[in-house]
């Protein structure tokens, strides 16, 4: 049940936005941000929830009282995220909520239901669980909007990509370990900083503690209470000023300490392997033709949901799919070829999108779905593999180094985000000093 147990620590974690069903007759404030506040019993649930995920490795946890304010922070950023989002017009409706749910379900090979006995189960009532799905798929909504607005890859780009990938076909899992730096850091903060960056890695290097351990403790970055792990990445997903270090190091080391934008990094080389030997380069394509309701600020959600719903009814009642899309479509790109997109990956338009046609057998015709341009209904006309060929590996590498650059401008918008709120904790000991470093650093090992 793994996938389940990080469903339900991301169902608390994003419990920021939910007001709680059953409030006890008092209930403290943990944190004030901005207007809202985040409940003492909502830090309950999500740090309960983390303690769940650690059951049997309870030791790679921080002291409680640093495991709280990690866990507030990541509270503290949802909270914001949720608010920008709303603040820009961003919503999601029941239906989607439904569909997401019934995917975590069928994911953990359980009914919806066993998945609402289990997540009541372990503290949170399903209606909270709900609201944290949606506000989960509220940012992801916003996070695409903002890639779109702000990541831009060129082609010099890829072709240097493309002759790395020719040089080297290896891909490197790495984690890391940040000590997080605030923007205009004075001497004094960079000082602290790298006192603490050392101190962890004398704990490595000493082998008083495991690099994911330590990551759990120490490191300031949002993925610490995941050991700081950072998956499979090639070269070119890879900052350049570490790629040349990261070709170079053997599995289990440690880096050396980097500095980067952020702050102060270690690095640990967990495996590599050879992206060659996973075979022929075959994607699965599909062939599909579709109809779009658009949802804008003259047409509401619900008058889209209710057209869709009538144009669903004729195709169902044997009105040709083609006609009805000619007529009444409203994607400009497709509606005078009847809705046909042609073959497609199935992430080519968004996974709202692909989710519906992966889920679809040939010949066969979607229910109405949001995604965030309006309602639609699809219809898969066929399916095949193909070789990826040159243009689909351009947009491939594309797509890698878009990730990329998303994951570095995303961080840096949610710093900026953070230091511009207010943010009032009313738990724990008093702040800690100006740059943010948990009171529990190691000092460097001494060589008296």
């Amino acid at each position: 049940m793994k996938k389940l147990f990080a469903c339900l620590l991301a169902a608390a974690l994003l419990a920021a936005s939910v007001q709680a069903q059953q409030v006890q007759p008092i209930d403290g404030i943990a944190a004030v941000v901005d207007e809202d506040v985040i409940l003492r019993s909502e830090l309950d649930r999500a740090l309960n929830n983390v303690l769940l995920q650690y059951a049997g490795r309870s030791e790679q946890l921080p002291p409680r009282e640093i495991l709280e304010r990690q866990v507030l922070e990541r509270l503290v950023l949802i909270n914001l995220q949720v608010a920008r989002a709303a603040g820009t017009g961003v919503r999601v409706g029941d239906q989607e909520v439904d569909q997401a749910i019934a995917g975590i379900a069928a994911q953990n090979q359980v009914s919806v239901e066993q998945l609402a006995r289990q997540v009541a189960s372990d503290g949170t009532s399903y209606a909270e669980f709900r609201d944290s799905i949606r506000d989960e798929l509220i940012i992801q909504r916003l996070r695409q909007r903002f890639a779109q607005t702000r990541v831009s890859v060129s082609d010099a780009e890829i072709d240097a990509a493309l002759e790395s990938q020719q040089a080297s076909g290896a891909q490197f899992h790495l984690a890391h370990i940040l000590v997080a730096l605030p923007e205009g850091a004075t001497p004094e903060q960079i000082a602290i900083a790298q006192q603490k960056v050392e101190g962890i890695k004398g704990l490595l290097d000493r082998g008083e503690m495991d690099f994911a351990a330590a990551a759990v403790r120490y490191s300031d970055s949002p993925n610490a209470l995941e050991g700081g792990d950072l998956g499979w990445r090639s070269l070119d997903e890879i900052p350049v000023a570490f790629a040349t270090l990261v070709r170079d190091m053997a599995p289990g080391e440690v880096s050396a300490t980097l500095r980067g934008p952020s702050g102060f990094q270690l690095l640990q080389m967990v495996e590599t392997r050879d992206a060659s030997e996973d075979g022929p380069d075959l994607v699965t394509q599909y062939h599909g033709r579709h109809i779009l309701v658009r949802v804008d600020p003259n047409v509401s959600d619900a008058a889209a949901k209710a057209e869709i719903d009538t144009l669903g009814a004729r195709i169902a009642g044997g009105a040709d799919f083609a006609e009805v899309a000619r007529e009444h479509s409203d994607d400009p790109s497709s509606q005078s070829r009847g809705g046909d997109l042609g073959w497609f990956t199935a992430d080519q338009f968004g996974p709202d999108f692909g989710a519906q046609i992966t889920s679809l057998q040939d010949g066969q015709v979607s229910k109405p779905f949001r995604t965030p341009a309006g309602w639609h209904i699809v219809e898969r006309l066929g399916s095949r593999q193909s070789d990826v060929g040159a243009d689909n590996r351009r947009a491939q590498v594309s797509e890698t180094i878009g990730r990329r650059k998303l994951e570095d401008e995303w961080n840096r918008f949610l710093r900026e985000m953070r230091g511009e709120a207010y943010v009032d904790y009313r738990i724990g000991p008093p702040d800690d000093d100006a740059s943010g470093n948990a009171p529990d650093a190691p000092a460097p090992a001494s060589d008296g």
